[in-house]
Order: structure tokens, then sequence, then C-alpha cells
């Protein structure tokens, strides 16, 4: 860890201890000491601190691969399973979309998952209506200008006269549909394969896959760790 001083709800969260938000609540009940002296709020801490969290139980955190049907709203999505009743979403799908999204009651990944300054990779299969135009792999990997704004570089392979692949780094709302749209191509399907290593795999539609082990790890670490 790197950083310090530390604000303690921000280390208390790089530790899965809680959310930055629970670990206020936390510090507030008197559960958090630093070196034997009870925590304040907004207190920092040192590398060499030593901190404690006196009676309370560590939430645990809850992670899925989940195969999204077309014509499901992302916000409306309670999978039946035990357990997994306070997960919510990390991202979108539109309702025209389907495959890979990642379900969890972790509430600290969010933000660091979703927000436009980091990089994580996302990956599609998008089939499209008309055939792709010639230079259309050119112009989508140098940015495309959707109503003001110029797309990051990606990576676009073609699979076919109508199929492509794509991998994006950012996620503007419906943002390959108008990208495509910009450069004239009208999409009939949009399917996302893959989040960071989470892949959607042979993974059946509506069914929840638990995230779990070194693949668990490897999708944590650099978003618990990105500052």
């Amino acid at each position: 860890m790197s950083n310090y001083p530390m604000r303690i709800n921000k280390y208390l969260a790089l530790k899965q201890i809680s959310t930055r938000r629970g670990a206020d609540e936390l510090i507030a009940d008197k559960k958090v000491f630093i070196n034997g002296k009870l925590a304040l709020l907004g207190s920092k801490i040192n590398e060499t601190d030593t901190v404690e969290v006196r009676g309370a139980k560590a939430k645990e955190y809850l992670y899925f691969a989940y195969n999204k049907l077309i014509g499901v709203e992302t916000g409306s999505l309670y999978p039946a399973k035990r357990g997994a009743e306070n997960l919510f979403p990390l991202g979108r799908l539109d309702k025209a979309s389907h495959g890979l999204l990642i379900l969890t009651n972790d509430g600290r990944i969010t933000e660091r998952l979703l927000n436009p300054k980091y990089f994580h990779e996302k990956e599609y299969v998008v089939k499209t209506s008309n055939k792709l135009r010639s230079n259309f792999k050119q112009k989508m990997e140098a940015g495309v200008n959707i109503e003001g704004y110029i797309t990051k570089p990606c990576k676009v392979k073609i699979i076919n006269d109508f199929t492509f692949r794509i991998v994006l780094t950012e996620g503007k709302k419906h943002q390959i549909r108008r990208m495509c749209s910009a450069l004239f191509q009208e999409v009939a399907d949009l399917k996302r394969e893959r989040i960071m290593n989470i892949k959607l795999g042979s993974l059946k539609p509506n069914i929840l896959r638990e995230i779990k082990g070194v693949e668990l790890i490897t999708f944590l670490d650099p978003i618990l760790h990105q500052s």
C-alpha cells in the first residue's frame, strides 16, 4: 500500500473491512482504534500504525458474473439466488443489449470501476445490419466524434462483413451504438463478453456464476489499489 499518511476510512476500505461510508460508521460507533486509541472521523494513519476494529463483524462481499438477456432492464435485476438479494450491477447494459454484467454487494469498487479516469477493458461482439465500410476499423480505433465528445482510442477486430469485436476502456452511455451511428453503421446485436479478466464464456442466459479464487483476486487488485 502507498499514499501514507492515509485517511482511516480509505485504509479500512483498501483492507476490505468496509466501504468508506461504513468505516465512518464504525468510527462513529467507537469500534476503530489507532495504536490503542479511539480513532476519530478524518483521522490519518502512517504505515507503521496499528489499526484495530473491535466488535464489528466483517462484511462478506459477494461477486457474480451474470448473463443478461435482451429486453431486461439492468435496474430491474433480482436474480433468484440465496444471499443475492442485496446485489447490484456494476455499470449497465441497455435493454436491447445482452451479455456480461458483474453483480456485487461491494460498494467500494463501483466508482473505481466506472470512473472514466480509470482504464478498465470491456470487450463486446457487435453485429451490424449493413455491411461494414472499408475504413470502419480505422475510424473506430482512432476515436469517433459522438455529439462533440471524441471517444478514446479502442481496439477493433473485424470478424466478417457484418460483425466486429471491440475493446473499450471507457463506458459512455450507449457508446458503441452512438459510435456506429456516427459512422453510418446500424447495430443489430450487441453482446458484452468480458470486463477486465472476467469472461462470459459458456455462462447460460439469466444465470449467475460466482467469481472467486484467483479470478477474483486478479479482478479486485487493480481496482482497490489504484489511486
